[in-house]
Parts: C-alpha cells; sequence; structure tokens
C-alpha cells in the first residue's frame, strides 16, 4: 500500500504534493510604531506582511515566537530579541514574562488568531498592544481535488483544517500529522493524528516519512 504526502501549506516541499488551503492579505496601509519599544511576531507571514507595509519594524528588537518566525525576522534584516524555545498555547514561555516586563510590546498579527496571546500576558501583567495587519482565507477546491485514499495530509496551521473541510470530508484512510499542539486541538474527534517533533513543516514531512518508514510504506 502506498501513501502519498499532502502539504497544505501555501509553501511547497519536495516529496509532497502542494494542495495550499490559504492565502493572505494585508488589510492595514500604515503603523502606528510610536508607543512600542519592541515587537511581537508570532507567524512569518506577519514579518513577511509588516515588511511590505512599513520597514521601520527593523529599528525595534522583536520577539519572535517559533523558529520560523525568528528565520523569516533574519533574512529581512530584523533583529530578534527573543525566541521562547516552547510555544504551544498556554506554555507561552514564562521568559517573556520575566524579562519583558517594562516593555511597551506591539504584537503584530493576523485577524484570526487560535490563541489568545493578549489575554494570556495580561494575566501576568503584561499589557499587549496588538495590530491586526492581514488575514487569512481560504482557497476553495472542487471535490475532483479530495486527496486520494490512504494519504497523509500535513495540517500547518488551524486555518489549514478550517478551510480544508469547507472542501472536502475525512476519509477514514488518512492520517494526520500537525505542526503543534494548539493545532491538534482544532482537529474533528475522528481524525488519526500524529504531532510532529518540531512546529516546523520540515518536522512535518520527517514525521510523515517516519511513519511510512515504520510500517514499510512507500
Amino acid at each position: 500500500m502506498s501513501r502519498i504526502i499532502y502539504l497544505l501549506s501555501p509553501i511547497s516541499r519536495e516529496g509532497t504534493i502542494a494542495l495550499p488551503m490559504i492565502d493572505f492579505r494585508i488589510i492595514v496601509k500604515q503603523i502606528d510604531f510610536s508607543s512600542c519599544d519592541t515587537l511581537m511576531f508570532t507567524s512569518k507571514q506577519a514579518v513577511k506582511s509588516v515588511d511590505t507595509i512599513n520597514k521601520d519594524w527593523k529599528e525595534y528588537p522583536c520577539l519572535a515566537i517559533g523558529s520560523a518566525t525568528a528565520r523569516q525576522i533574519k533574512a529581512l534584516g530584523g533583529r530578534v530579541a527573543y525566541q521562547p524555545s516552547i510555544f504551544y498555547g498556554k506554555t507561552l514561555s514564562q521568559d517573556i514574562i520575566e524579562k519583558f516586563q517594562d516593555r511597551n510590546i506591539l504584537y503584530l498579527r493576523p485577524k484570526e488568531v487560535s490563541f489568545d496571546s493578549k489575554a494570556m500576558l495580561a494575566k501576568a501583567g503584561i499589557v499587549l498592544q496588538e495590530q491586526i495587519i492581514y488575514e487569512t482565507y481560504c482557497i476553495r477546491y472542487y471535490k475532483k481535488a479530495q486527496p486520494k485514499k490512504n494519504a497523509i495530509i500535513i495540517f500547518t496551521s488551524p486555518s489549514t483544517i478550517f478551510c480544508f473541510f469547507r472542501s472536502f470530508t475525512w476519509d477514514d484512510t488518512y492520517i494526520a500529522i500537525v505542526i503543534g499542539e494548539s493545532t491538534k486541538v482544532h482537529l474533528p474527534k475522528e481524525v488519526t493524528y500524529y504531532v510532529a517533533n518540531e512546529a516546523t513543516i520540515d518536522a512535518c514531512i520527517s514525521k510523515a516519512k517516519e511513519l511510512m518508514h515504520l510500517n514499510g510504506l512507500k
């Protein structure tokens, strides 16, 4: 029995079939940096979006939630002041609270988020400013694009899960790979899934190949 790996991210990877579920659009024309001294990003798309809107963001130290976000900040010439080792929902690193208690942090974010970082940090006395700079929307597919039976399907965000089920139904021969704990909780109960060892696309693909190897699949 063979399994095909479908990657639902907007980013394609060798060894997988690209089936992007989401796309992005910027929804603001300017960003007000006047009342902040530190920026916070929880996605590389947010970094790309702010760089399109106003390149002055590079003058501020950045909190990077996730390794992919940190890499994107550095790639565009920004400075990563801190990168928590863990960011899975409620386990937001205590280090942010301890190290940045006195900072005026501006969280540049998408319209919809899977975890309320502002409320979490407010409990620790950190007032997080926010500005919504982009939104995610679903790419719609006809039924003929449905993944083949026995597929391994990689979900890279809660949005990819939501958008997948707007176009397709789940087949009980599928296996899901999810990028992290905060994505996992959005899966329907009937879905068989595994969580990647790290919150990266490459780790998701490695997990999929690991499952195929363990089960003697191609």
